[in-house]
């Protein structure tokens, strides 16, 4: 499966996961249909979950006049995703390609605003981490 495949099921799954309280290998079969296994979403859905309250905390912290529960459920994941994969992929993905790919995403599954935004959160966020770096 294509990166950009696996980022999107990865959305789909987090989705469901926060609509539906289900656990991450249950989200992953219903998005997977009767597609195989994917290592890399795999990684995503379960590297979130396992550090979503880190990541929605540094979310929050540069989100401006918003509450991370007022977000649009498709805009959070596809942040989380990101961020994830800005701190426990680095070495595998460039941040370019993380924030390209998180524009890209929230064009095709987000509303009108979604890409924007995405763009100027991820944008902060990774201003943030240069600094850490």
């Amino acid at each position: 499966m294509k990166r950009r495949t696996a980022r999107e099921k990865a959305l789909q799954a987090l989705f469901q996961m926060d609509m539906n309280e289900m656990e991450p290998l249950e989200a992953i079969d219903n998005v997977l249909e009767d597609e195989g296994q994917d290592e890399y979403l795999e990684s995503l859905v379960v590297g979130v979950n396992e550090h979503k309250e880190e990541i929605d905390k540094m979310i929050q912290e540069h989100l401006q006049h918003w509450k991370m529960e007022r977000l649009a459920r498709v805009d959070r994941n596809i942040l989380r995703i990101a961020l994830y994969e800005l701190l426990y992929k680095k070495e595998d993905v460039p941040h370019n390609v993380v924030l390209n790919e998180a524009v890209e995403i929230s064009k095709r599954f987000g509303d009108d605003k979604s890409s924007k935004f995405v763009n100027g959160v991820l944008s902060k966020l990774l201003g943030t981490l240069h600094s850490r770096d």
